[in-house]
Protein backbone atom coordinates (compact mmCIF):
# COMPACT_ATOMS: atom_id res chain seq x y z
CA UNK A 1 0.00 0.00 0.00
CA UNK A 2 1.27 3.49 -0.84
CA UNK A 3 1.16 6.42 1.55
CA UNK A 4 -2.32 7.80 2.18
CA UNK A 5 -2.91 10.95 0.14
CA UNK A 6 -6.68 11.47 0.32
CA UNK A 7 -8.94 11.81 3.35
CA UNK A 8 -12.73 11.85 3.28
CA UNK A 9 -14.32 13.39 6.38
CA UNK A 10 -17.80 12.18 7.21
CA UNK A 11 -19.84 14.92 8.94
CA UNK A 12 -20.96 13.09 12.07
CA UNK A 13 -20.19 9.68 13.54
CA UNK A 14 -23.88 8.77 13.29
CA UNK A 15 -23.54 8.59 9.51
CA UNK A 16 -20.58 6.23 9.58
CA UNK A 17 -22.59 3.13 10.39
CA UNK A 18 -24.95 3.86 7.48
CA UNK A 19 -22.03 4.57 5.17
CA UNK A 20 -19.98 1.48 6.08
CA UNK A 21 -22.93 -0.89 6.45
CA UNK A 22 -23.70 -3.53 9.05
CA UNK A 23 -20.46 -5.24 10.10
CA UNK A 24 -18.65 -3.01 7.54
CA UNK A 25 -20.41 -4.84 4.71
CA UNK A 26 -20.37 -1.81 2.38
CA UNK A 27 -16.72 -1.13 3.15
CA UNK A 28 -15.81 -4.71 2.26
CA UNK A 29 -17.72 -4.41 -1.04
CA UNK A 30 -15.84 -1.24 -1.98
CA UNK A 31 -12.54 -2.92 -1.13
CA UNK A 32 -13.48 -5.83 -3.39
CA UNK A 33 -14.37 -3.47 -6.22
CA UNK A 34 -11.09 -1.55 -5.90
CA UNK A 35 -8.47 -4.07 -4.75
CA UNK A 36 -5.55 -1.77 -5.67
CA UNK A 37 -6.73 1.02 -3.39
CA UNK A 38 -5.92 0.99 0.30
CA UNK A 39 -8.85 2.06 2.53
CA UNK A 40 -8.42 2.81 6.23
CA UNK A 41 -11.18 4.07 8.54
CA UNK A 42 -10.33 6.08 11.67
CA UNK A 43 -13.18 7.65 13.58
CA UNK A 44 -15.26 9.61 11.11
CA UNK A 45 -12.49 9.77 8.48
CA UNK A 46 -11.75 7.49 5.52
CA UNK A 47 -8.14 7.49 4.36
CA UNK A 48 -7.31 6.38 0.82
CA UNK A 49 -4.13 5.54 -1.03
CA UNK A 50 -2.98 3.66 -4.12
CA UNK A 51 -4.27 3.14 -7.64
CA UNK A 52 -7.87 4.18 -8.18
CA UNK A 53 -7.70 6.49 -5.18
CA UNK A 54 -9.50 9.40 -6.88
CA UNK A 55 -12.33 7.16 -8.08
CA UNK A 56 -12.80 5.60 -4.64
CA UNK A 57 -12.77 9.09 -3.11
CA UNK A 58 -15.62 10.07 -5.43
CA UNK A 59 -17.52 6.91 -4.47
CA UNK A 60 -17.29 7.85 -0.79
CA UNK A 61 -18.19 11.48 -1.47
CA UNK A 62 -21.28 10.40 -3.40
CA UNK A 63 -22.28 7.96 -0.65
CA UNK A 64 -21.84 10.69 1.98
CA UNK A 65 -24.11 12.98 -0.06
CA UNK A 66 -26.71 10.21 -0.26
CA UNK A 67 -26.74 9.40 3.46
CA UNK A 68 -26.81 13.12 4.35
CA UNK A 69 -29.98 13.41 2.27
CA UNK A 70 -31.52 10.52 4.23
CA UNK A 71 -31.04 7.93 1.51
CA UNK A 72 -30.62 4.38 2.73
CA UNK A 73 -27.63 2.52 1.29
CA UNK A 74 -28.29 -1.09 0.39
CA UNK A 75 -26.13 -3.44 -1.65
CA UNK A 76 -27.96 -2.60 -4.88
CA UNK A 77 -27.56 1.15 -4.38
CA UNK A 78 -23.90 0.67 -3.52
CA UNK A 79 -23.22 -1.38 -6.67
CA UNK A 80 -25.01 1.19 -8.82
CA UNK A 81 -23.04 3.98 -7.17
CA UNK A 82 -19.74 2.28 -7.97
CA UNK A 83 -20.85 1.59 -11.54
CA UNK A 84 -22.05 5.16 -12.11
CA UNK A 85 -18.92 6.78 -10.65
CA UNK A 86 -16.80 4.63 -12.95
CA UNK A 87 -18.91 5.98 -15.84
CA UNK A 88 -18.31 9.57 -14.62
CA UNK A 89 -21.92 9.98 -13.50
CA UNK A 90 -23.23 11.47 -10.25
CA UNK A 91 -25.37 9.00 -8.26
CA UNK A 92 -26.35 11.61 -5.67
CA UNK A 93 -27.95 13.84 -8.31
CA UNK A 94 -29.86 10.82 -9.70
CA UNK A 95 -30.99 8.94 -6.60
CA UNK A 96 -32.16 12.03 -4.71
CA UNK A 97 -34.44 13.33 -7.48
CA UNK A 98 -38.06 12.90 -6.45
CA UNK A 99 -40.36 12.14 -9.36
CA UNK A 100 -43.57 11.39 -7.53
CA UNK A 101 -44.85 10.39 -4.10
CA UNK A 102 -46.86 7.26 -4.77
CA UNK A 103 -49.41 5.33 -2.74
CA UNK A 104 -48.59 5.04 0.99
CA UNK A 105 -45.91 7.72 0.76
CA UNK A 106 -43.48 5.68 -1.33
CA UNK A 107 -41.19 8.03 -3.25
CA UNK A 108 -40.54 7.22 -6.90
CA UNK A 109 -36.99 8.12 -7.96
CA UNK A 110 -34.83 7.38 -10.99
CA UNK A 111 -32.39 4.53 -10.45
CA UNK A 112 -29.90 5.32 -13.20
CA UNK A 113 -28.57 8.30 -15.11
CA UNK A 114 -30.49 7.10 -18.16
CA UNK A 115 -33.75 7.04 -16.22
CA UNK A 116 -33.12 10.57 -14.94
CA UNK A 117 -32.45 11.76 -18.51
CA UNK A 118 -35.68 10.06 -19.57
CA UNK A 119 -37.80 11.78 -16.89
CA UNK A 120 -36.12 15.13 -17.60
CA UNK A 121 -36.91 14.70 -21.30
CA UNK A 122 -40.58 13.97 -20.54
CA UNK A 123 -40.75 17.16 -18.48
CA UNK A 124 -39.07 19.23 -21.20
CA UNK A 125 -40.85 17.96 -24.34
CA UNK A 126 -44.34 17.60 -25.76
CA UNK A 127 -43.55 14.15 -27.17
CA UNK A 128 -40.84 11.90 -25.73
CA UNK A 129 -39.67 8.59 -27.13
CA UNK A 130 -38.21 6.21 -24.56
CA UNK A 131 -36.47 3.40 -26.42
CA UNK A 132 -34.67 0.57 -24.69
CA UNK A 133 -34.70 -3.03 -23.50
CA UNK A 134 -37.03 -4.70 -21.02
CA UNK A 135 -36.62 -3.75 -17.39
CA UNK A 136 -35.45 -0.17 -17.88
CA UNK A 137 -38.61 1.37 -16.39
CA UNK A 138 -39.87 3.00 -19.59
CA UNK A 139 -43.59 2.44 -18.97
CA UNK A 140 -43.44 2.58 -15.18
CA UNK A 141 -41.72 5.98 -15.06
CA UNK A 142 -44.02 7.37 -17.75
CA UNK A 143 -47.06 6.41 -15.68
CA UNK A 144 -45.46 8.01 -12.59
CA UNK A 145 -44.98 11.33 -14.42
CA UNK A 146 -48.51 11.06 -15.86
CA UNK A 147 -50.13 10.58 -12.44
CA UNK A 148 -48.05 13.47 -11.07
CA UNK A 149 -49.25 15.72 -13.91
CA UNK A 150 -52.87 14.69 -13.32
CA UNK A 151 -52.70 15.36 -9.60
CA UNK A 152 -51.02 18.73 -10.21
CA UNK A 153 -53.83 19.77 -12.57
CA UNK A 154 -51.49 20.00 -15.57
CA UNK A 155 -53.73 17.65 -17.58
CA UNK A 156 -57.36 16.60 -17.31
CA UNK A 157 -56.87 12.88 -17.91
CA UNK A 158 -54.41 10.10 -18.66
CA UNK A 159 -54.77 7.94 -21.75
CA UNK A 160 -52.96 4.59 -21.79
CA UNK A 161 -52.77 2.75 -25.08
CA UNK A 162 -50.93 -0.13 -26.74
CA UNK A 163 -51.12 -1.81 -30.13
CA UNK A 164 -53.07 -5.04 -29.74
CA UNK A 165 -50.39 -7.25 -31.26
CA UNK A 166 -48.44 -9.68 -29.10
CA UNK A 167 -46.40 -12.70 -30.14
CA UNK A 168 -48.65 -13.59 -33.07
CA UNK A 169 -52.03 -13.34 -31.30
CA UNK A 170 -54.87 -11.13 -32.53
CA UNK A 171 -57.93 -9.77 -30.75
CA UNK A 172 -60.37 -11.89 -32.72
CA UNK A 173 -58.89 -15.06 -31.27
CA UNK A 174 -59.37 -13.97 -27.66
CA UNK A 175 -62.58 -14.67 -25.69
CA UNK A 176 -64.97 -12.07 -24.30
CA UNK A 177 -66.17 -8.57 -25.24
CA UNK A 178 -63.83 -5.83 -26.46
CA UNK A 179 -62.56 -4.78 -23.00
CA UNK A 180 -61.98 -8.41 -22.05
CA UNK A 181 -60.04 -8.86 -25.28
CA UNK A 182 -57.76 -5.85 -24.81
CA UNK A 183 -57.23 -6.28 -21.07
CA UNK A 184 -54.27 -8.68 -21.38
CA UNK A 185 -52.47 -6.20 -23.63
CA UNK A 186 -52.99 -3.30 -21.24
CA UNK A 187 -52.31 -5.18 -18.00
CA UNK A 188 -48.74 -3.86 -17.61
CA UNK A 189 -50.07 -0.30 -17.68
CA UNK A 190 -52.76 -1.18 -15.12
CA UNK A 191 -50.02 -2.64 -12.92
CA UNK A 192 -47.96 0.55 -13.13
CA UNK A 193 -51.04 2.66 -12.35
CA UNK A 194 -51.77 0.42 -9.37
CA UNK A 195 -48.21 0.97 -8.10
CA UNK A 196 -48.63 4.74 -8.26
CA UNK A 197 -52.18 5.20 -6.95
CA UNK A 198 -53.02 1.98 -5.09
CA UNK A 199 -56.12 -0.13 -5.70
CA UNK A 200 -58.62 2.43 -4.40
CA UNK A 201 -56.98 5.37 -6.13
CA UNK A 202 -56.81 3.53 -9.44
CA UNK A 203 -60.48 2.53 -9.25
CA UNK A 204 -61.51 6.11 -8.45
CA UNK A 205 -59.56 7.46 -11.42
CA UNK A 206 -61.06 4.87 -13.76
CA UNK A 207 -64.61 5.40 -12.45
CA UNK A 208 -64.34 9.21 -12.81
CA UNK A 209 -62.97 8.94 -16.33
CA UNK A 210 -59.65 10.46 -15.35
CA UNK A 211 -57.87 7.46 -16.85
CA UNK A 212 -58.82 6.01 -20.21
CA UNK A 213 -57.37 2.68 -21.30
CA UNK A 214 -57.82 1.65 -24.92
CA UNK A 215 -56.13 -0.19 -27.79
CA UNK A 216 -54.32 1.99 -30.31
CA UNK A 217 -57.01 1.43 -32.96
CA UNK A 218 -59.40 3.51 -30.82
CA UNK A 219 -57.19 6.62 -31.30
CA UNK A 220 -58.05 7.01 -35.01
CA UNK A 221 -60.05 10.14 -35.91
CA UNK A 222 -59.60 11.80 -32.51
CA UNK A 223 -57.91 15.03 -31.44
CA UNK A 224 -56.78 14.62 -27.86
CA UNK A 225 -56.48 17.80 -25.78
CA UNK A 226 -55.37 18.39 -22.18
CA UNK A 227 -54.23 14.80 -21.77
CA UNK A 228 -51.14 12.82 -20.86
CA UNK A 229 -50.97 10.02 -23.43
CA UNK A 230 -48.73 6.97 -23.12
CA UNK A 231 -48.24 4.70 -26.11
CA UNK A 232 -46.61 1.55 -24.78
CA UNK A 233 -44.89 -1.22 -26.78
CA UNK A 234 -44.65 1.09 -29.77
CA UNK A 235 -42.31 -1.29 -31.58
CA UNK A 236 -45.50 -3.19 -32.46
CA UNK A 237 -47.00 -0.27 -34.37
CA UNK A 238 -46.78 -0.02 -38.13
CA UNK A 239 -45.42 3.23 -39.64
CA UNK A 240 -49.00 4.19 -40.55
CA UNK A 241 -50.22 3.61 -36.99
CA UNK A 242 -47.36 5.63 -35.56
CA UNK A 243 -48.15 8.59 -37.83
CA UNK A 244 -51.83 8.29 -36.92
CA UNK A 245 -51.02 8.34 -33.20
CA UNK A 246 -48.59 11.26 -33.33
CA UNK A 247 -51.07 13.41 -35.24
CA UNK A 248 -53.71 12.91 -32.51
CA UNK A 249 -51.84 15.21 -30.09
CA UNK A 250 -53.91 18.30 -29.29
CA UNK A 251 -53.49 21.47 -27.22
CA UNK A 252 -52.27 21.04 -23.65
CA UNK A 253 -51.36 17.39 -24.20
CA UNK A 254 -48.13 15.54 -23.63
CA UNK A 255 -47.22 12.13 -25.03
CA UNK A 256 -44.70 9.45 -24.14
CA UNK A 257 -43.94 6.66 -26.60
CA UNK A 258 -42.09 3.61 -25.29
CA UNK A 259 -40.64 0.72 -27.21
CA UNK A 260 -38.02 -1.98 -27.49
CA UNK A 261 -36.85 -2.50 -31.07
CA UNK A 262 -35.42 -5.92 -30.15
CA UNK A 263 -38.93 -7.29 -29.41
CA UNK A 264 -40.92 -6.61 -32.56
CA UNK A 265 -44.03 -8.76 -33.16
CA UNK A 266 -45.53 -7.03 -36.22
CA UNK A 267 -45.29 -8.90 -39.52
CA UNK A 268 -41.99 -8.55 -41.39
CA UNK A 269 -40.63 -6.49 -38.45
CA UNK A 270 -42.19 -3.44 -40.10
CA UNK A 271 -42.18 -1.32 -36.95
CA UNK A 272 -43.20 2.31 -36.72
CA UNK A 273 -40.13 3.07 -34.61
CA UNK A 274 -37.58 2.32 -37.32
CA UNK A 275 -36.04 5.46 -38.79
CA UNK A 276 -38.30 7.72 -36.73
CA UNK A 277 -35.53 9.66 -35.02
CA UNK A 278 -34.01 10.61 -38.38
CA UNK A 279 -37.39 12.00 -39.46
CA UNK A 280 -38.53 13.72 -36.26
CA UNK A 281 -35.32 14.29 -34.28
CA UNK A 282 -34.93 17.90 -35.39
CA UNK A 283 -38.41 19.03 -34.33
CA UNK A 284 -38.52 21.30 -31.29
CA UNK A 285 -40.57 19.68 -28.51
CA UNK A 286 -39.78 16.11 -29.51
CA UNK A 287 -37.14 14.20 -27.55
CA UNK A 288 -35.56 10.78 -27.94
CA UNK A 289 -33.96 8.93 -25.01
CA UNK A 290 -32.16 5.63 -25.55
CA UNK A 291 -31.96 3.46 -22.47
CA UNK A 292 -29.49 0.58 -22.30
CA UNK A 293 -28.72 -2.51 -20.27
CA UNK A 294 -27.08 -0.21 -17.71
CA UNK A 295 -30.55 1.19 -16.95
CA UNK A 296 -32.15 -2.19 -16.24
CA UNK A 297 -33.61 -2.07 -12.73
CA UNK A 298 -34.95 -5.61 -12.47
CA UNK A 299 -32.89 -8.52 -11.19
CA UNK A 300 -29.26 -8.24 -12.30
CA UNK A 301 -29.68 -11.37 -14.41
CA UNK A 302 -32.02 -9.36 -16.69
CA UNK A 303 -29.17 -6.96 -17.45
CA UNK A 304 -26.92 -9.93 -18.22
CA UNK A 305 -29.57 -11.41 -20.54
CA UNK A 306 -29.97 -8.10 -22.39
CA UNK A 307 -26.18 -7.85 -22.79
CA UNK A 308 -25.95 -11.45 -24.04
CA UNK A 309 -28.64 -10.91 -26.67
CA UNK A 310 -27.03 -7.65 -27.78
CA UNK A 311 -23.67 -9.39 -28.14
CA UNK A 312 -25.21 -12.28 -30.08
CA UNK A 313 -26.97 -9.82 -32.40
CA UNK A 314 -23.74 -7.86 -32.95
CA UNK A 315 -21.83 -11.06 -33.66
CA UNK A 316 -24.47 -12.17 -36.16
CA UNK A 317 -24.36 -8.77 -37.86
CA UNK A 318 -20.59 -9.01 -38.09
CA UNK A 319 -20.85 -12.47 -39.66
CA UNK A 320 -23.49 -11.28 -42.15
CA UNK A 321 -21.32 -8.37 -43.23
CA UNK A 322 -18.45 -10.59 -44.27
CA UNK A 323 -17.67 -11.58 -47.84
CA UNK A 324 -19.98 -14.18 -49.39
CA UNK A 325 -18.63 -17.56 -50.30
Amino acid sequence: MTDTTTTISVPGNHLMSVLLGEHDRHLRRIEEAFPDTGITVRGNEVHLGGAGESVVATVFEELVALVESGHQIDSRTLDRTIEMVRADESPSSVFTQEIFKADRGRVIRPKSAGQKAYVDAIDANVITFGIGPAGTGKSWLAVAVAVRALQAGEVERIILTRPAVEAGERLGFLPGDMMAKVDPYLRPLYDALHDMAGSDGMERMLDRGLVEVAPLAFMRGRTINESFIILDEAQNTTPEQMKMFLTRIGFGSKAVVTGDVTQVDVPNSRTGLNGLEAVLGGIDGIGFVHLTARDVVRHRIVQDIVDAYAKASADKGSDDSGPSR
